[in-house]
């Protein structure tokens, strides 16, 4: 990419790609598009054809899809695995078609067995059961990634293939029964500070360990692999890359962090009743650290970042 190609980035108005819009115009290109869903539904195939017919990027960031916590993967199975596979067909067969020069396609660490070796790397795609409460969204995710290699191997495209673990920062989806477990506690958090309540209760023993990625860092893991990262040599089609921190923190260091950063004085207590989910689940990112990348943004100085954005933007 240079500062004067065009580039498409779907899903420009969400956690990743409105962190990728930021960087790319802070770094000097000149030519990034976007639509809302108001202006282009992309699950309409026609709409989408339309589209890059017209538009003619030349790079596409396909950040684009319908995400959610455990609630919503749970009660909206249907949705989930249908509006995913539509929009990630649309947008990659709509590339190949109008001459796209390189696609960089978002999944998700939900791809792999719900009981992977720890860390995961990228060999254990398809080794195992997938969790249940969130495989529709993680099939939809899967048929993308090997989407991208089956185009790769069969018309010479360069599409790559990320997976992120567990993301946040400006823009995240603060809803408290359908946000993920970082952006819920910071509305719980703040909550209870607000209305001087003398506890905040988590599930489970606060024991499972988690990984994070401020959001920012996950843009710029994927402008670096869209630079950097070539699969045009690859017979297989190019194996996806995992993003991460590759650093760790308890369910209940995470929760204290957030307690300390929004400034909350009252008691964390656990609900032993309640299930802990799995009991780790961290990403190999030696793959991508040895290409030259690393994230930047510590935790703590992430969550300060994202609770600033939540009072200014995240009350609903």
């Amino acid at each position: 990419m240079n500062q004067d190609s065009k580039i498409y980035i779907a899903g420009h108005k969400g956690l990743v790609g409105s962190a990728l819009v930021r960087l790319l115009n802070q770094s000097g290109f000149k030519n990034v598009i976007g639509r809302t869903r108001a202006e282009m539904d992309l699950a309409d195939q026609t709409k989408v054809y339309d589209f890059f017919a017209k538009e003619k990027p030349e790079y596409v960031f396909l950040a684009a899809a319908k995400v959610g916590g455990i609630f919503a993967n749970n009660t909206y199975p249907a949705e989930f695995i249908f509006s995913n596979l539509q929009i990630q067909n649309n947008i990659i067969d709509a590339a190949y078609r109008n001459g796209v020069k390189k696609l960089c396609f978002l999944g998700s660490s939900c791809i792999y067995p719900k009981f992977a070796k720890q860390p995961m790397d990228e060999g254990q795609l398809l080794d195992g059961k997938l969790e249940p409460t969130n495989e529709p969204y993680a099939v939809a995710k899967i048929a993308g990634i090997v989407m991208c290699q089956s185009y790769n191997r069969q018309y010479g495209t360069n599409y790559i293939s990320v997976m992120p673990t567990n993301l946040y920062g400006p823009g995240d989806n603060y809803h408290p029964e359908n946000s993920h477990v970082l952006p819920a506690l910071l509305r719980r958090f703040h909550e209870a500070k607000i209305q001087n309540l003398p506890e905040v209760v988590i599930w489970g023993t606060g024991k499972p360990l988690r990984e994070f990625l401020y959001s920012e860092d996950m843009a710029r893991a994927c402008i670096f692999l869209m630079q950097n990262y070539d699969v045009t040599t690859d017979p297989k089609g190019g194996e996806h890359v995992n993003v991460g921190s590759g650093i760790e923190v308890s369910i209940k260091e995470l929760a204290e962090t957030i307690k300390s950063v929004v400034g909350y004085e009252g008691n964390l207590t656990f609900d032993l009743t309640k299930p802990d989910g799995t009991p780790r689940k961290l990403l190999d990112v030696s793959k991508l650290h040895k290409m030259g990348w690393k994230h930047e943004v510590e935790l703590k100085d992430g969550v300060r970042a994202a609770y600033t954005d939540f009072l200014e933007n995240g009350k609903l």
